[in-house]
């Protein structure tokens, strides 16, 4: 069932002496419950898809439709946790902007960390956990909320390669224990595969769709090592290079 859509949408900068056009008709759905990756080279519009959906700016043209009434969240790049807040304070921001600080819900939160390995660390500091940790609380923040749809932008590439893995597994994880729905920003193509249930290729500026896949790969498997993925991994590859 459908729960988002874009139409049609462009998006042009403009500047004193010109205008950039970084999006140029875009179109595609998103079912609920689904992992949907973007991905294409770096600068061709995929964060700023992404601000689109979130109403953080607006199109030149087009429109997004939420399908029924949902809530969203934004995790960025970086996990900017406040380093002078602890981590349960850190993880209950949301709930004090949305005025929604209530024992309930600092008691669902508190359930979060603790079910995802935080329990222990809830006193403790920003600059006392692991990027990968710091990840998790940032994630648990955005989940705070309860939000319906998950917009999440890069959120491993602060991380060096070996905990990114990790990192992008236990998250992905995270999402799917928590039934979400979750539109996921990358231009890397193994990290698109691993953590999808669908990957739209972009093209380069102004971001395109240039093809589609439903990822079906063999279950039991980790995801990098089940037969399909290379399969995946060359097709998109090429569709990228066609897009630039």
């Amino acid at each position: 069932m459908k729960i988002l859509e874009l139409k049609n949408i462009s998006k042009n900068y403009h500047k004193i002496d010109n205008e950039t056009q970084a999006i140029a008709d875009v179109s595609f759905s998103v079912e609920e419950g689904e992992l949907l990756s973007l991905v294409g080279p770096s600068g061709c519009g995929k964060s700023t898809l992404l601000s689109i959906i979130s109403r953080l700016i607006k199109p030149s043209s087009g429109e997004v439709q939420l399908l029924r009434p949902v809530k969203l969240a934004y995790m960025p790049q970086r996990d900017h946790l406040f380093e002078w807040r602890n981590i349960l304070s850190n993880a209950c921001i949301g709930l004090e902007i949305q005025k929604s600080k209530t024992p309930e819900n600092v008691e669902f939160v508190t359930g979060l960390l603790v079910q995802y390995g935080l329990g222990d660390f809830l006193r403790h500091y920003p600059s006392q956990l692991s990027g990968g940790m710091r990840q998790r609380a940032a994630l648990i923040r955005t989940l705070a909320v309860k939000p319906d749809i998950l917009l999440l932008d890069e959120p491993f590439s602060a991380l060096d390669y070996q905990t990114r893995l990790y990192v992008a597994e236990e998250i992905t994880a995270i999402i799917k224990q928590q039934k979400k729905t979750a539109v996921f920003v990358t231009h890397d193509i193994s990290e698109a595969i691993a953590v999808s249930d669908r990957v739209i290729v972009l093209s380069r500026r102004p971001a395109r769709v240039s093809a589609e896949h439903t990822i079906k790969l063999t279950p039991g498997v980790k995801p990098r090592e089940a037969p399909e993925f290379r399969e995946y991994f060359n097709e998109i590859w090429k569709e990228l290079d066609i897009g630039g």
